[in-house]
């Protein structure tokens, strides 16, 4: 069973702790953790954009990626929000049963 890291980035910290307890109580994820705020520069319809953004790392299985980013594009208030899957090649091996035992939507 493969797992997951998914990313992404919300515009503050009570939208970032929304989207995280959603996750958490579907069961799509784990653990969410929510981050630091960080200034991220990127280009946007012909500009260079400068925002304040808060990370989220979502960690759960990579079979249900497809929900999680549903979930995110949903919750999400940007048009294109950043959703990016990074797979978890190797961990411990608690910490993965660990995964395998939250991470299972009802």
């Amino acid at each position: 069973m493969s797992h997951i890291l998914v990313l992404t980035t919300l515009p503050d910290a009570e939208s970032a702790r929304h989207l995280a307890r959603s996750l958490i109580e579907d069961r799509l994820a784990a653990c969410v953790t929510i981050g630091a705020p960080v200034e991220s520069m990127y280009h946007w319809q012909g500009a260079i954009e400068t925002a304040t953004e808060v990370p989220v790392t979502v960690k759960s299985r990579g079979e249900l990626f497809d929900d999680i980013a549903a979930t995110i594009r949903s919750r999400h208030p940007y048009e294109l929000p950043e959703i990016v899957a990074v797979p978890i090649i190797d961990g411990s091996p608690a910490y993965l049963a660990w995964i395998d035992a939250q991470a299972r939507p009802r």
